[in-house]
């Protein structure tokens, strides 16, 4: 008695397919499992049998085999139960073997035979439907699951046409997935639904002063500029931060279907809805590298990929250890990282939006003569060098977020809210949209190439590179759109030289300089734009002690 059951395995976004062989065959009476299997995988032997149980079943008196194909490949995860499971009663003729042969199966088993959620359901039924399989899952991922084959408010944005091919099942137990393949009980599909995006963010409003950084969140999140603040405790700087997403525009389809198939890997969906919120990541500075760009011993994703078309908030940057953010170099410039291990080569999405703040130095009151401490200003040469000229680099907008003065405080909550400053922004993001399509109408865009260490996704990797704003733009796209007049180029030339700007400041100048414009709604970008651009722009954060 032999039986196959299709399910699958991940390396990084990408979903391998895995057979689960069953075989029963007279001999000693063993369970056996075979095909590099980890302790996750091996334990499902005892919850299927405990399932197995539960329904008033027991495994034949005879040599059990369970091999999972391909046999070199690391198996992980307690998704190998359901599978397995359903080899089993295939084998044991309890269900036809033929009813899973369109199928890719994953789900946990509990003892008393209900099914549990698992990670990875979304991608796993993205490549399902590309091939041309249906599904079987848990009932709590079942929402998941079924957006796969497009659906809701995301339809628009997925190319997958689920004409004609096998249905989506997901079951609330085994015995209720038993009764649906045997046609003595009918599971209702399940729906796509979206998550409730209308919980309110922190109001801009809630900040008195300040004026000047709310001036420079606003510009940040018109082109998706990377953030630095810096200041002495309490001026506000992770109160701002917070309120960022409430400025951005909601995610594109094609983007709400990228960062939720990153979380899905990372078990992070919740109840397998969908949302269009820009997710908004805030780790401890105690966090590892491998928990901040990805790794382990499975290559997991980490807390860049997590905030995939999202805001990465470091607070206490210079806090987190040096090894830790030299790694952010090469995602904030491709976004994307490569997670290299002995047994296994991944690369996940990480186009974010970094957001960090921090203190001038240890104390925190270099600034603040009266307050500051007796090592001043050496003790802020010394806290400060602690990031690297690379890491500032890459930074498009420094500014200095000062203590806000009891005047301030006294006066009336600002007229203005994070609704009107959206507005703003949502409108910069329009031009940016149109004069991107305009231009890949046109030709001029540079198509992506498919990165083949994506696996099954590469194609779908392409836009992970793909500029959707100014600060994505580079090289030929950049100097089409963000030419600035003669006196701007004179003005940007004199300050390169004297500030010493590197080629790469050069050009993030440019892309705050076209973000100003848009916001400016002008078509060119002019000197005073250069100027404001210039004006955030500082190498090094201890340029400021020089001063």
């Amino acid at each position: 008695m032999q039986a196959k059951v299709r399910t699958v395995a991940f390396q990084g976004v990408d979903v391998l397919p895995v057979d689960v062989q069953v075989l029963i065959a007279p001999g000693n009476v063993a369970f056996a499992m075979v095909g590099l299997a980890d302790k996750a995988v091996g334990e499902s032997r005892e919850r299927v049998r405990a399932t197995l149980r539960a329904m008033g079943l027991v495994l034949p008196p005879q040599r059990v085999t369970v091999n999972l194909s391909p046999a070199d490949l690391a198996k992980e995860g307690s998704h190998y139960d359901l599978p397995i499971a359903l080899g089993l009663l295939a084998a044991m003729g309890v269900i036809e073997a033929g009813s899973l042969a369109d199928y890719v199966v994953l789900g946990e088993l509990a003892l008393d035979g209900t099914l549990s959620r698992v990670p990875g359901v979304l991608p796993a039924a993205i490549a399902a439907r590309a091939a041309g399989r249906g599904v079987i899952c848990p009932a709590v991922c079942g929402g998941e699951a079924a957006w796969s084959g497009g659906g809701g408010g995301l339809r628009e944005g997925l190319d997958t046409d689920s004409t004609d091919q096998p249905p989506i099942i997901a079951a609330p137990s085994l015995l209720a997935l038993i009764n649906h393949l045997r046609g003595k009980q009918a599971l209702s599909p399940p729906e796509a639904l979206m998550a409730d995006d209308r919980a309110l963010y922190p109001d801009l409003a809630e900040i008195k002063g300040q004026e000047s950084a709310k001036r420079v969140l606003e510009v940040a999140a018109a082109g998706g500029h990377n953030l630095l603040m810096i200041g002495p405790p309490g001026s506000g700087k992770s109160m701002l931060a917070a309120r960022l997403p409430g400025l951005l525009p909601p995610l594109e389809p094609e983007e709400a279907l990228e960062a939720s198939m990153v979380r899905s890997l990372a078990g992070d969906l919740g109840e397998g809805r969908l949302s269009r919120r820009r997710t908004f990541r805030d780790p401890h500075h105690s966090a590892t590298l491998q928990a901040l760009v990805g790794g382990g011993r499975y290559a997991k994703p980490g807390e860049v990929s997590l905030a995939h078309h999202g805001v990465l908030f470091l607070d206490e940057l210079p806090e987190f250890s040096r090894a830790t953010l030299e790694a952010l170099r090469q995602p904030l410039e491709t976004g994307r990282v490569t997670v290299a291990r002995a047994a296994a080569h991944v690369t996940y999405p990480a186009r974010f939006q970094l957001v960090a703040a921090m203190n001038p130095c240890r104390c925190g009151h270099l600034m603040e003569p009266s307050r500051a401490c007796g090592r001043s200003p050496r003790c802020g040469a010394d806290y400060q060098g602690k990031l690297s000229g690379p890491l500032l680099d890459r930074i498009d907008l420094a500014i200095d977020v000062p203590a806000v003065a009891a005047a301030d405080l006294a006066l009336p909550p600002p007229a203005e809210s994070s609704v009107d400053i959206a507005a703003r922004v949502a409108a910069a993001r329009v031009v940016q949209r149109d004069r991107l399509v305009e231009l890949d109408r046109k030709g001029k865009l540079v198509a992506v190439e498919a990165d083949l260490a994506a696996g099954l996704f590469s194609e779908r990797a392409r836009n992970w590179s793909k500029p959707r704003c100014n600060a994505d733009t580079d090289g030929a796209l950049l100097a089409t759109i963000a030419e600035p007049d003669a006196e701007g180029r004179a003005l940007l030339s004199r300050a390169a030289e004297r500030l010493g700007l590197s080629a790469r400041a050069w050009h993030r100048t440019l892309k705050v300089a076209r973000t100003l414009a848009d916001l400016d709604g002008s078509n060119a970008v002019r000197r005073l734009h250069i100027a404001e651009a210039l004006s955030y722009r500082r190498p090094q954060p201890r340029a400021a002690l020089a001063a």
